[in-house]
């Protein structure tokens, strides 16, 4: 019976999300109370935190064996975040695209998906990709420590929020959240693992696909909610930020996971297919942020054009299977 695996995974994902906030929220508190500043928390414990559920989703799939699943959500979820969310949110309100982002992330975006493929050419991701893009990340979180001036430009509003959100808590007491929460996000993600698979046994399909569809939407979606609400609330100009950030962690801190384990194996098919179209939507809003001289910002035909994308990319990963 199928609806078994589906209904746990939507817990699976649920507490997955919740676990991943508590872990976060200790792992800060305790980190600022043994005096680290909150800058450097906000540039490495709450960014990389941010994309925990993702990261344990990789570190359990590859441990259970399906590596693939790890590799469809880094991909979908990179796919689904600019198809997806910030289409959404472009329809709902015009969408700016910050100096900082222009300057710095966004070409770092660009750099580390042209990597992720080229790395990937072979179809396959083996331990040696997986530390190069591991190393590119700790090069990363360098130059935003070191980069003094443009430091808080490049922080996320989530980062940002997640460090107001700091107030004072004992050590004990978050610690025993830190524990909780890592101890929960490990089991949701275990759980949420053997649903996808489950499923994707039942139906007959690859996990790639799993994990490019269901898996990768289902992370997606706390991101969906907090940009659409800062859009709402008139905070456009940080919507492109949060996902572009999000994505460069994917590709570095998410994908990198499975390869540490063992060498992965991709189809040709969906290298071209998956990962064509992760370059495509990246390109996409390179071509929407440079192509303007003057103010640059997504519009909501812009909008209109990357959710129609994102729909018929799963339309045709449907007719696939």
């Amino acid at each position: 019976m199928i609806w078994v695996p589906v209904i746990t995974m939507i817990v699976g994902l649920l507490t997955l999300v919740w676990s991943a906030d508590k872990f976060l929220s200790g792992a800060a508190a305790v980190a600022n109370n043994f005096g680290i500043p909150k800058m450097l928390i906000g540039l490495t414990i709450v960014s990389i935190g941010t994309s925990a559920p993702e990261i344990f989703v990789a570190i359990a799939a590859s441990l259970e064996g399906t590596p693939l699943i790890a590799v469809g959500n880094a991909i979908g979820s990179n796919i689904a975040n600019i198809g997806l969310v910030l289409a959404i949110t472009a329809i709902i309100a015009p969408l700016p695209f910050s100096k900082a982002v222009l300057i710095k992330e966004l070409p770092w975006l660009l750099g580390v998906t042209l990597l992720s493929l080229v790395l990937m050419f072979d179809l396959t991701l083996s331990i040696v990709d997986s530390f190069i893009m591991l190393a590119v990340l700790g090069m990363l979180v360098l130059r935003l420590v070191r980069d003094k001036e443009g430091t808080a430009g490049t922080l996320t509003s989530s980062v940002a929020d997640e460090l107001e959100e700091i107030s004072p808590v004992s050590t004990p007491r978050a610690t025993t959240w830190l524990i909780i929460g890592l101890v929960i996000l490990l089991a949701s993600a275990e759980v949420l693992v053997w649903a996808a698979s489950t499923i994707a046994d039942q139906l007959g399909v690859d996990d790639i696909i799993i994990g490019l569809t269901i898996v990768a939407i289902g992370t997606s979606l706390p991101e969906l909610a907090a940009t659409v609400g800062a859009a709402i609330k008139g905070h456009t100009d940080i919507a492109i930020g949060n996902v572009v950030g999000s994505n460069i962690l994917n590709i570095l801190a998410v994908l990198s996971v499975p390869g540490l384990f063992s060498t992965t194996y991709l189809e040709n098919v969906s290298f071209w297919r998956d990962c064509g179209m992760m370059l495509a939507l990246t390109i996409m809003l390179g071509l929407f942020g440079y192509a303007r001289n003057s103010r640059p910002v997504i519009t909501r035909f812009e909008g209109v054009v990357m959710l129609t994308s994102w729909i018929g990319y799963n339309i045709l990963i449907v007719q696939q299977i």
